[in-house]
């Protein structure tokens, strides 16, 4: 059971009003709220202070706001996450009245003002809205401007108006704000639809931020949010709907200088961002989509930016994007005629397939598990892990096989290689042998001292030429129940197609029987190309249990990575969610 029933999470990197943010939370909330911030490669401009409500977890380089929002989402254990930006005020209560009106399929807004967080004041009390710093621009009588050094004054009050309550996005698509929807019979009442997001604050389960994966970080470290979050609702069967019960008060950074945005934003960042969005949602080829993205746009029509002849296209899968490459534009302050372009994110594609619009239904692949063990293990541990896999087998029909060193009756069927000795060549052959004797479409491979979650085996690979790892894992010591986390590939999480794992691993065979096993080859297929593997994250995580006589090394602090850069997301927890206290979880496992 956890302590809190809403954990609101913070990306924030340099941002100077972080612990404004945190105290306005922590004055307003109602309920049993606490907050997770994310010091993203950068220290607070102002120090936050311990509270019981407060968690910080501080990365030593940024990974990205997508990477470090997922990164606050691991140690939750309440059942909403709500995601804010780290320079926002709230209305009294504001959780209380969200969780209130949630549903569980729903993904939930406030109602949203513009925050007034500060003036640049001269000493002769001159004032300029909030921006970039700067000596007073004040005309004087004289025609000169003032020039004399101006200080911050905080005011940090929410403006009376927009309020905006609606949003959605063209066939580009641009973010817009759709003040028009909210004008309509269906815009009214206290709890609306909205096609689409801002992206600043948003509320849903925790369930279904792993089940949507709504901070995909293939999407790149920032922009779009809201449109990924927005049409990954409705495309699953959900509704966006805006609280207009509540609100919260986003503050703009509208004018560049150092007044602008903590993330750099590189054009090949964005590129990426562009294809990816594309492929995904115009070509209908995000997996856990039920609707095509033509019957949103229909549901909210007419819509802002889309034609006629745009609709047509998208309902028979002939869109075309202009030529023109869109660039990404600084999000700007919505003002009283509520119709402003904020994010563009898609560029030309005129090479794209022709597909049809509403995605047919197809047979879903078989899957199934390659349970591997060296037989060396804790007999308590094994036999912990192997109960969890078979109930979730039968639970989930999954047929196992198992491969061992020495014969054992675990799994449907069981490959044994008595003649191997235990090292990585033997747990090569070991994968290999099993994946010849499965005949699933899809496996998992599964470690003898990893505690696999269900949640683990909901996952479908979307390609069949990539290696996706589940990024959802703790690293449990045994002697202690002392746990770390950190952003990487492992074998123990690898999901992918059979026929895909087959080939890797009959040439890893060969090449290590003719020159012998390298620590440069690696273990884990398609090691750090991207173009080969993939990151994804289950509902829960799984559990790699330590017990010092593991294969691979340990690691324990950030002193212990001799490459800094392949320590992103390190954290630490007593408690993970979905499994409770480790020093309870240890009592079943020494």
């Amino acid at each position: 059971m956890s302590d809190y029933d809403l954990s609101i999470l913070i990306p924030s990197r340099n941002e100077m009003f972080l612990k404004k943010t945190i105290d306005d939370i922590l004055q307003h909330k109602e309920g049993k709220t606490e907050v997770i911030a994310i010091l993203d490669g950068e220290a607070p401009v102002e120090p936050i202070p311990d509270h019981q409500d407060v968690k910080l977890i501080f990365h030593h380089e940024s990974v990205g706001q997508r990477a470090a929002t997922n990164n606050a989402a691991k140690i939750s254990n309440a059942k909403y996450l709500m995601k804010c930006d780290a320079h926002c005020a709230f209305d009294q209560g504001f959780d209380v009245k969200m969780m209130s009106e949630m549903h569980d399929d729903w993904t939930m807004a406030p109602m949203m003002k513009n925050l007034h967080a500060f003036d640049w004041v001269c000493p002769e009390g001159h004032r300029r809205y909030q921006g970039p710093s700067g000596p007073c621009k004040a005309s004087l009588p004289n025609g000169q401007e003032c020039g004399k050094e101006t200080t911050r004054d905080i005011l940090w009050k929410a403006k009376d108006s927009p309020k905006s309550v609606s949003y959605c996005f063209d066939s580009s698509p641009h973010f817009q704000y759709f003040g028009e929807f909210a004008k309509r019979p269906e815009g009214q009442g206290d709890v609306t639809e909205s096609m689409s997001l801002q992206g600043s604050c948003f509320i849903l389960t925790r369930k279904k931020y792993w089940e949507l994966g709504v901070c995909d970080e293939n999407f790149g470290s920032w922009g779009s949010q809201g449109i990924e979050v927005a049409v990954k609702t409705w495309l699953s069967g959900g509704r966006v709907m805006i609280n207009k019960k509540t609100w919260y008060a986003h503050m703009f950074r509208t004018q560049g200088g150092d007044f602008s945005f903590p993330y750099p934003l590189s054009g090949t960042d964005q590129k990426k961002a562009q294809d990816f969005a594309r492929d995904l949602f115009f070509n209908n080829n995000w997996p856990k989509q039920k609707r095509p993205l033509s019957w949103l746009v229909e549901k909210f029509w007419p819509v802002k930016g889309w034609s006629e002849e745009d609709l047509q296209k998208l309902k028979a899968n002939t869109f075309r994007f202009s030529n023109e490459t869109f660039i990404k534009l600084p999000e700007e302050e919505p003002g009283n005629n509520d119709s402003i372009t904020g994010i563009i994110y898609m560029a030309a594609d005129t090479n794209s397939d022709n597909r049809k619009a509403t995605p047919s239904k197809k047979i879903q692949p078989k899957k199934g598990i390659i349970f591997y063990t060296d037989n060396q293990l804790r007999i308590k541990i094994a036999h912990r892990v192997q109960k969890q896999l078979e109930m979730i087998s039968k639970e989930k029909g999954l047929p196992i096989v198992s491969s061992s060193l020495k014969k054992m009756g675990f799994g449907d069927k069981n490959i044994h290689f008595p003649s191997l000795k235990r090292g990585y060549f033997a747990m090569f052959k070991q994968i290999l042998g099993a994946l010849e004797n499965s005949d699933a479409e899809i496996v998992f491979l599964c470690e003898h001292d990893v505690l696999y979650h269900p949640s683990h085996f909901d996952f479908t690979p979307p390609k069949k030429n990539i290696y996706y790892y589940n990024h959802n894992w703790w690293r449990l010591r045994v002697s202690d129940g002392f746990a770390v986390h950190w952003d990487a590939n492992q074998v123990s999480g690898l999901c992918a197609y059979r026929s895909f794992l087959l080939d890797f691993y009959r040439k890893r065979v060969a090449e290590v029987e003719k020159n012998g096993y390298s620590n440069k080859m690696g273990f884990e297929p398609g090691g750090r190309n991207t173009d080969m593997t993939q990151a994804w994250k289950s509902e829960f995580p799984n559990i790699d249990i330590k017990h010092g006589h593991n294969l691979s090394k340990d690691k324990w602090s950030l002193k212990d990575f001799r490459d800094k850069s392949t320590s992103k997301g390190f954290a630490t927890t007593t408690q993970i969610p979905g499994w409770g206290k480790t020093i309870d979880m240890i009592k079943h496992l020494q």
